[in-house]
């Protein structure tokens, strides 16, 4: 039943988003602004930067669940 109302939203979803890009089919003019001001750069670095912080973030939680999984296993393996 979800996932008939997950598809129906999701259809729904690429209906209007068609609609909308349907009124203007050039590239988006605060791009362009962006461009001609120099500050693509700027946006594009904030976004590099947030990028390498999630994998960042995400390696550390790894490694932190590496290390409880081996502990989890080693105290299992005592109690045999």
């Amino acid at each position: 039943m979800i996932k008939k109302i997950l598809g129906f939203v999701f259809v729904l979803l690429s209906f209007f988003s068609k609609a909308e890009g349907a009124v203007d089919s050039e590239s988006p003019e605060m791009a362009d602004a962006f461009r001609l001001d120099g500050k693509i750069y700027i946006v594009i670095a904030v976004i590099g930067i947030i990028f390498l912080s999630l994998v960042c973030l995400l390696v550390y939680i790894e490694r932190k669940l590496k290390k409880i999984e081996a502990k989890v296993n080693e105290v299992k393996h005592d109690k045999l």
